[in-house]
């Protein structure tokens, strides 16, 4: 039998061409818990606003293992020592830090398991994936969790300058067509140094980093938290609620056998189990979009028009305020709905309602991203920048929103 050739070079419209550093990383993208991310959007619903955002988590998790070899290759450079086995287990943990996100990202999480984040579903899928390649992940898994004495591996993993942004930052950019987000990822990690065992950037990338801030604040206004992305994400949440509330009262919904799975039985933390990790193995956009055509002619009043509403793209109309929505405004479209439907005020409730976004470009609270001067001073970005935005980007903007239907004539 051929010896299968597994150093692949993959095409990639941003940074050109990927090369997969040896077979074991090989391995693990061909497993089918990884091939399953191909069947996720990077961005969730977002492809109602911007039709280029059809990009997957696939995608984003590869061109993340592609920056963190540039990292390590610079940091090696300057004369920080990291180990083969190390080099490995950072790519490995980046390459599945998405692994646990289900269909379009963030709306599961929201609706049919119960307080369950994305990145612990990701740990229980890395574990699994352990025991199926001889432990060899033991070290990622380590890295993953915080719990390998180097502190700048979980810093290029998860912080505020670390790898996961680099990447999702440019990519979205990309695809959108949103030039605002578009950062230099490759001076960023030129600049990166180590300084007692924390991530710095050298004093040179200072602009960069600003760049890289205000980017990140321009994507989150318009593209992230864009007011009809907002919404649809809103109404997909609210038919997996209904879904799931149907259910229980003894509907059968038509849905794909995982897809039942998840609306039939109650999923927390507590009862996850190996058996519920295979099944979430199974879930994927494709589960959903397929169950909302079906849903579309159910009789249910509530389930059958939010399917319809994202399917057509007829969706809520939304406004987003700097103060709260008043109960008083609330009130009248929620009466105005169930006077026109002849509906109990719980099922208008699907259709209108409040909610809240936050925009926090740069969290110096949760952790600094550290400049180091030439002579040898380390200083926070915001201190040391000469930009005064970057203090106004360190404090969280709130923006309150209400969604209701539109007037028909």
């Amino acid at each position: 039998m051929n010896q299968r050739n597994k150093l692949k070079i993959l095409n990639d419209p941003i940074y050109g061409f990927i090369t997969i550093p040896n077979e074991r990383i090989f391995d693990i993208i061909e497993h089918p818990y990884f091939q399953r991310l191909r069947r996720i959007t990077q961005m969730g619903i977002s492809y109602l606003v911007y039709p280029g955002a059809h990009h997957t988590r696939f995608h984003h998790a590869l061109g993340c293992m592609h920056l963190m070899r540039k990292s390590l290759d610079v940091l090696r450079f300057k004369g920080v020592e990291i180990s083969k086995d190390e080099e490995e287990a950072l790519l490995i943990a980046i390459l599945l830090h998405d692994i646990g996100h289900g269909p379009f990202s963030h709306a599961m999480e929201h609706s049919i398991v119960n307080g369950i984040s994305h990145e612990w579903i990701s740990l229980q899928f890395m574990e699994k994936m352990n025991s199926d390649f001889n432990q060899s992940l033991t070290l990622a898994i380590q890295i993953f969790k915080g719990e390998y004495p180097r502190k700048f591996f979980k810093q290029l993993i998860a912080s505020q300058l670390d790898v996961d942004r680099l990447d999702y930052l440019k990519r979205d950019s990309f695809y959108t067509g949103v030039a605002e987000g578009n950062i230099n990822s490759e001076r960023l990690i030129a600049m990166l140094n180590v300084v007692e065992d924390e991530l710095v950037v050298e004093q040179k990338g200072i602009y960069s980093v600003e760049k890289f801030l205000v980017a990140r604040r321009l994507m989150y206004w318009q593209v992230y938290l864009h007011k009809t992305s907002l919404g649809a994400e809103q109404l997909l949440i609210r038919v997996l609620k209904r879904a799931k509330y149907l259910s229980s009262t003894g509907v059968k919904l038509q849905a794909s056998k995982a897809l039942s799975y998840f609306l039939t039985h109650e999923i927390s933390q507590e009862n996850f189990t190996e058996e519920i990790l295979n099944e979430f193995s199974k879930l994927d956009d494709y589960d959903i979009v397929s169950a909302m055509k079906e849903w579309v002619d159910v009789e249910d009043f509530v389930l059958s028009n939010l399917c319809k509403m994202l399917i057509d793209r007829d969706l809520l109309k939304v406004k987003l305020k700097k103060k709260p929505i008043s109960e008083a405004t609330k009130e009248s479209y929620l009466k105005g709905l169930i006077k026109k439907y002849n509906i109990s005020e719980e099922e208008a409730s699907y259709f209108v309602f409040t909610g809240k976004v936050t925009n926090l470009a740069y969290n110096a609270k949760l952790e600094n991203i550290n400049i180091l001067h030439k002579n040898g001073k380390i200083k926070d970005v915001a201190k040391a920048s000469d930009q005064l935005n970057l203090d106004a980007l360190s404090k969280p903007v709130v923006k309150y929103y209400i969604c209701y239907p539109k007037q028909k004539d």
